[in-house]
């Protein structure tokens, strides 16, 4: 394999160029974790990698709890499945706790604090309520615990670490909580080695061609642990040195078409971009040094790199999106970039007007 195989590769292990599922939760579970602290333009994510997704269904998988949103892996919100949400928290929210630890030192968060908070979220949330952070907020203040600067982001997120609680469905426009026992029931716990083991599995299946430091970037894990877990998984794993650097990926080794004139919008954080610590594979040489400034927000996509970036202004009865090419788009490489727009539209049930910002 080449160093320009790589884009190729990805789009179609992350199933960007071949589509194939038609529910979130089977997305979410391809990918193991979808970065999701911005969730319209994460649910854009899961929409684009099913045959006819759309923003309602994903809505309606979120709120039914077919796929959920935590902290895991990194100290940022991810979508996940109920049937992994614990043994991902069991192996990555350690790490998790340790990162956030000085933060919460700041605040003058201590470990009675934190079982002081959990005792309130219990009671609060208790019997399949599903309360807003706002209603959480006012329980705490009535019960004279602080909820000043930081310090009630980080007792939600240490209750969400600790496998207390997690998103439930959403009230209006606001994101509630609920407790994780209301929202995934328990499945068979998996030992240490299985959960690196199915970690590695999952990340180098869905994102392969990836080395050992991206798999250590996303994962969150310690390099050793890191290593470890692509031991266990070996026997799911093919090996393959890329200009002097060794990557892993699925060990079936069936051709990977090349989708010549294949157009993305990708959204904010997209995994395409976030799920690796290197990444020049999607960086256009032409345009390499403006690409790695704007390479984690949304981005215009052709064959695996980055040629622009667009937005999205969503009004009552259509989408106007605007392209922000770093070249001008002509003939077929503009009509597949087009026709990526007209998909997000399609997702988004709405009509899309496309436009160019000036200059380009």
């Amino acid at each position: 394999m080449r160093q320009s195989d790589i884009p190729h590769v990805r789009l179609h292990h992350q199933r960007l160029t071949s589509p194939r599922f038609t529910d979130p939760v089977e997305v979410v579970r391809w990918l193991g974790a979808v970065q999701a602290q911005e969730y319209a333009p994460a649910k854009w994510a899961l929409g684009q990698r099913m045959r006819r997704g759309t923003d309602a269904g994903v809505e309606r998988a979120f709120a039914e709890g077919s796929i959920l949103r935590t902290h895991v892996l990194r100290p940022t919100w991810h979508f996940v499945a109920p049937e992994d949400i614990r043994w991902m928290l069991e192996l990555t929210g350690p790490r998790i706790k340790t990162a956030i630890a000085s933060y919460a030192r700041g605040a003058s968060l201590d470990e009675n604090a934190f079982k002081r908070s959990r005792r309130l979220l219990k009671r609060a949330l208790d019997g399949g309520q599903q309360l807003t952070r706002a209603a959480l907020r006012q329980i705490f203040q009535r019960e004279r615990l602080p909820t000043t600067g930081i310090r009630f982001v980080l007792m939600l997120m240490r209750a969400e670490l600790d496998g207390l609680i997690c998103s439930g469905p959403r009230a209006g426009k606001d994101f509630t909580y609920a407790l994780l026992d209301d929202r995934a029931p328990r499945s068979p716990a998996l030992r240490r080695d299985q959960a690196l083991a199915e970690l590695a599995r999952r990340y180098f299946t869905s994102r392969g061609p990836a080395t050992l430091h991206d798999f250590v970037w996303w994962s969150g894990l310690t390099t050793a642990d890191a290593r470890t877990a692509i031991e266990m998984a070996a026997g799911d794993l093919a090996r393959e040195v890329i200009d002097d650097t060794a990557c892993w990926l699925a060990s079936s080794r069936k051709a990977v078409p090349r989708s010549a004139g294949a157009a993305h919008l990708l959204p904010v954080y997209d995994e395409y971009m976030v799920a690796y610590k290197n990444r020049a594979a999607a960086l256009d040489p032409r345009y390499s040094k403006r690409g790695a400034s704007v390479i984690l927000g949304p981005t215009i996509v052709l064959n695996g790199r980055v040629i622009g970036t667009w937005k999205a202004l969503r009004s009552e009865h259509e989408t106007l999106v605007t392209l922000s090419p770093f070249a001008p788009l002509t003939g077929l490489v503009r009509r597949a970039v087009e026709d990526a727009a007209r998909r997000y539209g399609t997702f988004l049930g709405q009509p899309v007007r496309v436009a160019t910002s000036r200059g380009r």
